[in-house]
């Protein structure tokens, strides 16, 4: 499969068969979110892979919308960090797209929980914390995201998007079409 043909197969796959996926397939989908790019190629992110079943029983904790890694036979946490570059957000979030797209390159499905929230400190820390307890990361991280990873139950049909118009703009912003 082509990377392209990877991105538009991607979907939130949030139930998953109960079958383990092997550290042949789990370092392929790990090294994605390694070699993702970071601004000024700084080291501003960490992954966590988790297998192990009382953690990600723990991490399905973190939020009421990450329940499905009670099921996900692995996660990836991915961090970033303020303090090494003042895009870590973005590369965290590139890693994030990368580790998704390898999934399914590797007939992995993945599901994104959003941990870290820019627009709310009050809402974003104790779901960090949660997180941080468990895996012990340092305070200088900030966690962006658990992806839950397993074999698909299910594999949904294509997913509708807005109309091209709508999203994309050629030599300037057209106001009138969004």
């Amino acid at each position: 499969m082509d990377v392209f043909e990877a991105i538009q197969k991607r979907r939130e796959i949030t139930k998953y068969k109960d079958k383990p996926i092997s550290d042949e397939v789990l370092r392929k989908v790990e090294d994605a979110g390694y070699f993702a790019p970071t601004g000024n190629n700084l080291p501003s992110k960490n992954l966590i892979v988790v297998k192990n079943r009382d953690v990600l029983d723990q991490l399905a904790e973190t939020t009421p919308y990450t329940k499905w890694l009670e099921k996900a036979p692995a996660a990836i946490v991915v961090t970033g960090k303020p303090v090494v570059s003042k895009y870590w957000l973005q590369d965290a979030s590139i890693a994030c797209a990368f580790i998704w797209v390898e999934a399914v390159e590797m007939e992995l499905g993945s599901a994104f929980g959003a941990v870290y929230n820019n627009e709310d400190e009050q809402d974003s820390l104790p779901k960090e914390n949660h997180v941080r307890n468990i895996l012990e990361i340092p305070e200088e991280n900030r966690i962006v995201a658990v992806l839950g990873l397993g074999y698909p139950r299910e594999t949904p049909g294509p997913k509708k998007h807005v109309d091209r118009e709508e999203v994309v703009h050629y030599g300037k912003f057209d106001a009138s079409k969004s």
